[in-house]
């Protein structure tokens, strides 16, 4: 694991390196899975909607910095939802997206516009 954390400290001095959605998982595991386990994932949840809605305000009206760092507050808290409730992402998105739409099957969605997704 100290690796990962190294590799995912080089990526950000970087910022042009990407991550993978397992190395980000497995990071915020590390980081706070303890603490994230012991408030549970009702606590967690709470902590994810106060980052959803402060994403909110920052597409009203908050400046590219500020919505970038607000989708990331959100996508770490779901990652840590997702890491309490024991959900590996990368195979759950992989599962429901990775052949295309889940409505339509097309790798562009064609699905009517009334319709979900």
């Amino acid at each position: 694991m100290p690796e990962l954390l190294e590799q995912f400290s080089n990526a950000v001095a970087e910022r042009s390196a990407p991550i993978s959605i397992e190395d980000f998982q497995a990071l915020i595991r590390r980081m706070y899975l303890e603490k994230d386990a012991a408030r549970g994932i009702d606590g967690t949840f709470m902590w994810l909607m106060e980052e959803v809605g402060e994403l909110a305000a920052a597409l009203r009206e908050g400046t590219h910095d500020e919505q970038a760092a607000e989708f990331a507050d959100v996508l770490a808290w779901l990652t840590t939802i997702a890491n309490v409730a024991g959900v590996d992402l990368a195979a759950a998105v992989r599962n429901k997206y990775g052949a295309g739409c889940p409505g339509c099957g097309q790798l562009v969605c064609a699905c009517d516009d009334a319709g979900k997704p």
